[in-house]
Formats: structure tokens, C-alpha cells, sequence
């Protein structure tokens, strides 16, 4: 059983290392599409081991039966870590079916090896159940508040772009694409979201709807309250130029007044740390030697008297 146990570790630590090899280093669907051209998606010559894998995973996921509410929250979590493909739900709830089977066994087989008749050996299988099944979601959340906290970051430079760009003659509409251009390498993520805004109105979407769909797609506050702001300067007729310094100015006070409030926290949140890690070793540095000390000299004399 031992052996057969750490059969079972060392195939899932070799299958998540080369998974993430694959998935970071490798990119074998951009190295297939740069030598054989798009169109490779439907050639039989893109069969990479990443790719069928994926596959396995759609087709698990198909195999599962999602509610359409449970299925349309999912599409809109996925929208806001940044995978819009039409299959991303499927292989997330593929990942859920995988990970609810294959982390279950193996918590079981490890139990058999290191502690064999637990008695605590369901409760485990079950919490392991619970957690490979909710891992994807997990993921997939954690991705969406990185992708936030990079727009979020990013803004304050959009707003000044769109302020130049609106100042400089430009209308809303090619100013919201002269930003997607120029911030495609420093912040590509809000260079994403202003390039579909432009797609949608070249498809005959209202310019005021796009602009929501912006807001409702990324769930970053501040660009809601941007979408706003754009809203209403375009309905009443104000100056866009001005209402987007306003805002841009509104928005680095909050930044700076955030980032006072987190500094302020610093010093509560540092007690924890000191106490548990930093006063013991002073302890034992400082008044270590003085007790190796008293316990070697002093007590035997006080023994003798």
C-alpha cells in the first residue's frame, strides 16, 4: 500500500507540473497557429496533448447537467477573469468533475498507506470531495480579482488618455478606441474591455449601452461610476472633457485615501507577526545565554549551600 501510495503522488505531482509547463511555457495552440495559420483549428495536425486535454475536459462538462441560472453566473465569472471562449464553461465544470474524483482517490489511497483504518477516513474522502469540486470556482475567482485589481490599477491612466484624446478634437467614440490602442501593452486588460465597447458600436449597439455592458462586464465600482459619468455627460449634453478630469481627479483622491487607510492598518496588522515570530526569537537571543547560564553555575551552587 505504501508503495502504491506514492505511486499515486508522483503521478499527480508529474501530471500538475507538466500541466503547468504546458499551460506556461509551452503555449502549443500560439506555436500551432503561427506555423500553420488559423485556420489549424480544424485541422487534424493540432492534436496536442494540452488540446485533447481540454477537450476531455469540454466534453466532461457537457456530460454534467448545469441549471441555466447556475450556468449563466458562471458565464459572467468567467467574463470577468477575461475567458469570453464559448467553451470555458464546459471545461470548468469538466475540472470540477475531474478534480471531485481524482482528489477524493487520492486522499484515499494515502490514508491507506499512512494510517490504514481511520476512523476519520470518510469525513476526508468527503471534505476532499467538496474541495476538488469547488476548486475550479475558486480559481476562477481568485483570476477575476487579479484581473479587477489590474483595472482598477490601470484607470487612472485611461482617464487621462481619454481626457487628451477628447481635448486634443477627438469624439468619445475614437477616443475610447485611440485608448485601446495605446494601452494595449501597459494595461491590457482595460485594453480588452474598451476595444469590445468599440465592437459593439460598430455592430449597432447605442453608445449608452455599450458603455453599461463595460460596467456590468468587469464589475470594477470605479468603472461603473466612469460609465456613469460618461452617461450622463453624454445625455445632458456637458463637456466630456471636463467631466472626465472631474473624475479622474475624484478617482486618485480615493486611490490616495485608500492607500492611507491600508497604511493605517499597518501597524494593527504587524502586532500578530511580532508577537508569534519576532518577540520569541528576541527571547531566546537576549535571555537564552542568561538562562543556560544560571541553570550551569547558578543553581548547583545554590544546591551546595
Amino acid at each position: 500500500m505504501e508503495l502504491a501510495g506514492a505511486a499515486v503522488v508522483f503521478f499527480l505531482v508529474a501530471a500538475f507540473t507538466a500541466l503547468a509547463g504546458l499551460r506556461l511555457w509551452a503555449r502549443p495552440k500560439a506555436v500551432i497557429e503561427r506555423l500553420t495559420g488559423p485556420a489549424v483549428e480544424t485541422a487534424p495536425v493540432a492534436t496536442h496533448p494540452s488540446l485533447a486535454f481540454r477537450e476531455l475536459l469540454k466534453r466532461l462538462g457537457e456530460a454534467v447537467p448545469t441549471p441555466s441560472k447556475e450556468a449563466g453566473r458562471l458565464e459572467r465569472r468567467l467574463i470577468r477573469a477575461g475567458y469570453r471562449k464559448p467553451g470555458a464553461a464546459r471545461v470548468v465544470n469538466g475540472a470540477r468533475v475531474l478534480l471531485a474524483v481524482v482528489v477524493p482517490l487520492a486522499v484515499y489511497v494515502a490514508m491507506q498507506s499512512w494510517a490504514p483504518g481511520s476512523e476519520n477516513l470518510p469525513l476526508l474522502v468527503g471534505g476532499a470531495v467538496v474541495m476538488g469540486y469547488a476548486a475550479p470556482g475558486a480559481w476562477v475567482d481568485w483570476k477575476a480579482k487579479r484581473r479587477q485589481r489590474r483595472i482598477r490599477r490601470g484607470l487612472p491612466d485611461a482617464l487621462d488618455l481619454l481626457v487628451i484624446c477628447v481635448e486634443s478634437g477627438l469624439g468619445l467614440d475614437q477616443a475610447i478606441m485611440q485608448a485601446a490602442k495605446e494601452m494595449e501593452i501597459a494595461h491590457p486588460d482595460i485594453s480588452d474591455e474598451f476595444a469590445l465597447v468599440n465592437v459593439e458600436m460598430k455592430a449597432g449597439v447605442r453608445r449608452a449601452e455599450a458603455l453599461r455592458h463595460l460596467g456590468e462586464r468587469s464589475g470594477v465600482e470605479e468603472l461603473k461610476k466612469l460609465v456613469a459619468v460618461l452617461i450622463q455627460a453624454d445625455r445632458f449634453g456637458t463637456s466630456v472633457a471636463q467631466s472626465l478630469r472631474t473624475h479622474s481627479d475624484f478617482l486618485r483622491v480615493q486611490m490616495r485615501q485608500k492607500a492611507e487607510e491600508q497604511a493605517a492598518k499597518l501597524g494593527v496588522k504587524l502586532v500578530f507577526p511580532i508577537f508569534f515570530f519576532i518577540l520569541p526569537t528576541l527571547f531566546v537571543v537576549t535571555v537564552g545565554p542568561m538562562a543556560v547560564r544560571i541553570l550551569r553555575e547558578v543553581l548547583p551552587m545554590i544546591a551546595n549551600m
